[in-house]
């Protein structure tokens, strides 16, 4: 089909193809530029395309490698971080085993120290009472005695008088 308005054209006087003599030295220069391009530039271009391709290749392998210890990294992490954990809850127990055991001394030490002041206390009523007691014991004997001189009139001696203060004061600590 080509052929037909070619054929058309030189029919007419125009020419189209071009001169085989041309024709010829074209397709040499095209050898020779196509040898030349073999053999210069396109080992260099493959040369360049190889080194990029292993650049590309190192910095894919660079960031595997990189992308292999972010992730050892993030498990070490983690790791230290469960064992943080751990540590942090043990050492609560820990305080917490600890304030109870403080405060159980505490409680002993102040149910002891209330103890301790309920007996001095004790004591101290104990011998209050008993001073009070020997108080009332010669007041009372000195009424009765006073009372008794007066009655009876006379002044008994001290002897007598200390017998019957002592019987007296049997007789009332029986009667309560």
């Amino acid at each position: 089909m080509l052929i037909t308005p070619i054929l058309a054209a030189e029919a007419e006087g125009l020419q189209l193809l071009p001169d085989p003599s041309e024709l010829v030295m074209g397709l040499v220069a095209f050898i020779l530029l196509a040898l030349i391009l073999v053999k210069l530039a396109f080992p260099r271009i493959n040369a360049a395309l190889e080194e990029r391709q292993a650049a590309i290749q190192g910095k894919i392998e660079d960031a595997d490698a990189k992308l292999a210890e972010a992730e050892e990294a993030k498990r070490n992490f983690e790791a230290n971080l469960d064992d943080a954990r751990g540590e942090a809850t043990r050492i609560i127990e820990e305080a917490k085993a600890s304030a109870e055991s403080l405060r159980a001394d505490i409680l002993a030490k102040a149910e002891a120290e209330a103890a301790q002041m309920i007996e001095r206390a004790q004591a101290d009523v104990a011998a209050e009472r008993q001073r009070v007691l020997q108080e009332l014991r010669t007041q009372v004997g000195s009424l009765s005695v006073e009372l008794a001189s007066r009655i009876v009139e006379r002044e008994l001696d001290e002897s007598t008088h200390q017998g019957l203060v002592d019987e007296y004061i049997e007789r009332l600590s029986s009667q309560n």
